[in-house]
């Protein structure tokens, strides 16, 4: 794919860690970056600090809650209306391991936030993205996927919930819905292509916030003392995700992550997810559940004759 002033690109999450790294190293390209999340006042600053970096970034700011669907629906509307065509939708924003909360619309907070914020979103912006040459949309998840259960009917309201299992499930949803996503736009013939990638081990601040919420201090600084030693960091992090979102020559449907240590560290490179996330029966059941809990759809992706 190649870089041009007139790309346009929507992150999620890109206050800070490997969102904030990711808008950055886009708005070096000349790419018109669009910050989609939830603290106005934290995506000010981070408008303003690439702003400062690279005083003729292009960069535009919409709220975003992935916790409240009316929120998403309020987001994309503004989105649309504002940008011809998106080039690149990188949905990257996450929360992890919290006690058990809800989000405003009653699901399971990390599944909402992590997966069901992102369906909605990346299906109401699907015209804005077809309407490009060849859009990317590039789902951020986790290595955590392959310790998830596939109870996918449970994932919004779990009877007994464990938020590491939780957080597990949402990153299996996040690949899931990518290669689900993928195999829709290729039935359907469109040349957008549908990626996903995850971070390997880096730091930012995801893992301490779920721990001082339920007031874990002692775990925070143990964990503080491992990633100074183990962790690589969110400039380094932000690697496959702009990988996936900028290199040419890569097949819709691909998967990216970290190529040292254990696929924690290093280069991005190719990577293959686990057998739950490329099997297109869970797949089908998790779209047909995000459609009926979110009810959003987009006629482009039906599946008749599949």
């Amino acid at each position: 794919m190649s870089q041009h002033p007139h790309q346009t690109a929507v992150i999620t999450g890109a206050t800070s860690g490997i969102g904030y790294e990711t808008a950055l190293a886009l708005a070096a390209q000349g790419i018109t970056v669009i910050l989609a999340c939830r603290h106005p006042g934290r995506m000010r600053a981070a408008a303003e600090s690439i702003r400062s970096r690279h005083p003729t970034a292009n960069i535009d700011e919409v709220p975003l809650d992935l916790g409240s669907l009316a929120s998403v629906r309020a987001a994309a509307e503004q989105i649309n209306a504002r940008h011809q065509h998106l080039d690149i939708l990188i949905n990257n924003a996450g929360i992890m391991n919290t006690p058990r909360w809800s989000t405003l619309d009653g699901f399971e907070m990390q599944f909402g936030v992590n997966h069901l914020g992102h369906y909605a979103l990346t299906t109401l912006l699907l015209d804005s993205l077809l309407a490009a040459p060849q859009a990317r949309i590039v789902t951020v998840s986790s290595m955590a996927h392959r310790w998830a259960p596939t109870d996918i009917e449970q994932w919004p309201n779990p009877h007994d919930y464990r938020p590491a299992r939780a957080y597990a499930a949402s990153k299996l949803a996040n690949l899931l819905f990518a290669m689900e996503l993928h195999r829709r736009l290729q039935h359907a013939g469109h040349p957008a292509m549908s990626l996903a990638c995850h971070p390997g081990w880096s730091s930012t601040k995801l893992p301490y916030l779920a721990l001082r919420a339920s007031g874990r201090y002692t775990a925070v600084v143990a964990l503080r003392i491992l990633a100074a030693l183990v962790t690589q960091s969110a400039a380094k992090g932000a690697l496959p995700t702009l990988h996936a979102a900028t290199s040419p020559d890569i097949d819709s449907g691909s998967y990216f992550g970290p190529t040292r240590l254990g696929h924690t560290r290093g280069p991005a490179g190719a990577e293959q997810p686990s057998t739950a996330a490329m099997d297109p029966t869970l797949g089908r059941r998790l779209w047909s559940l995000s459609e009926e809990l979110t009810a959003t759809d987009h006629p482009a992706l039906a599946v008749q004759g599949r």
